[in-house]
């Protein structure tokens, strides 16, 4: 898990602080009315949980109060368990600064701490599942994130405990169906994204056959996915690939394809090695936090 290896704020790239201005910019296009009527004297404000997850988002919701001209001082860490039990609420953070500039930062602050937590929370309760059945492999989410806010989706996922998987479509070449159809076959694909890529990008190779998939092996596919099938077919068809391309081929197996925490179990298989599902951060039930003035 990052967080046992250093802060994984330190992950961020250097531009990162540019999209919460442009969230600024989206949420006040031009005058804060209601700003205007609470005026400018310094108030407090206090950050509450109101449902259970995993805490995952602080970086981002330091930098939006930073830019709102506020601080902040935090009650728990990232990646934290939040649980409100029976009172309904646990205070997470004080906020402070000028009255108007914590209403400025609030709505931007909780969505973007609700979702990044509440990707966290079903990241780590699936990493936790397939533990639990036995699973040494790797699991990760997808790329099928949210335009313009895939770095706090996969933010989350890190601090949930989940392979993030490739962040964009130069991280690696994943070649899919549309891609070996429209080159002709997977051989040719796979030469030429080996052409471009050189040594130091990875290619994978989506297939929905156990032929398909030695035709990527033996073209020099790094990863091999196999896509949409069923929990038995696809054991049989790891353990084969494994045992046949034994000593000749080195590379990785992944299974995708319609993987939630319902089914996961039926696909729990080692000779995968990488389990990848978007159901870990798409659609997923955010973790409700809240900010309220004191009073």
């Amino acid at each position: 898990m990052a967080l046992q290896h250093g802060n994984p704020a330190d992950l961020l790239p250097v531009h990162w602080k540019t999209q919460i201005t442009a969230w600024f910019a989206e949420d006040t296009p031009s005058f804060d009315y209601g700003g205007f009527v609470v005026g400018d004297s310094e108030r407090t404000a206090t950050l509450y949980a109101k449902s259970k997850g995993i805490l995952a988002g602080v970086p981002f919701f330091d930098e939006i109060f930073a830019q709102a001209g506020c601080s902040i001082r935090w009650h728990l860490k990232e990646g934290s368990i939040v649980d409100p039990g029976s009172s309904g609420k646990l205070a997470v953070a004080t906020v402070i600064g000028p009255v108007r500039k914590l209403l400025l930062g609030e709505r931007v602050a909780l969505n973007t701490l609700s979702r990044c937590s509440g990707v966290a929370t079903k990241s780590r309760a699936m990493e936790e599942l397939v533990r639990k059945a036995g699973y040494t492999g790797i699991l990760a989410g997808t790329r099928k994130t949210t335009p313009g806010f895939r770095l706090v989706e996969k933010y989350g996922m890190l601090i949930g405990g989940v392979d993030g998987h490739r962040h964009d479509l130069s991280s690696m070449i994943m070649l899919k169906d549309n891609h070996i159809w429209a080159r002709g076959s997977i051989t040719d694909a796979v030469k030429a994204a080996k052409a471009v890529g050189g040594f130091a990008l990875k290619v994978e190779v989506e297939v929905d056959s156990e032929k398909d998939a030695d035709e990527a092996i033996a073209a020099g596919a790094d990863i091999v996915m196999l896509d949409n099938f069923d929990g038995d077919g696809l054991k049989v068809a790891a353990r084969s690939l494994k045992q046949r391309w034994v000593g000749k081929r080195e590379f990785l197996l992944e299974c995708s394809g319609g993987l939630t925490a319902d089914n996961v179990g039926t696909y729990i298989n080692n000779d995968i090695d990488i389990i990848s599902t978007s159901s870990i951060h798409q659609g997923v039930p955010h973790v409700d936090f809240s900010l309220k003035i004191d009073h």
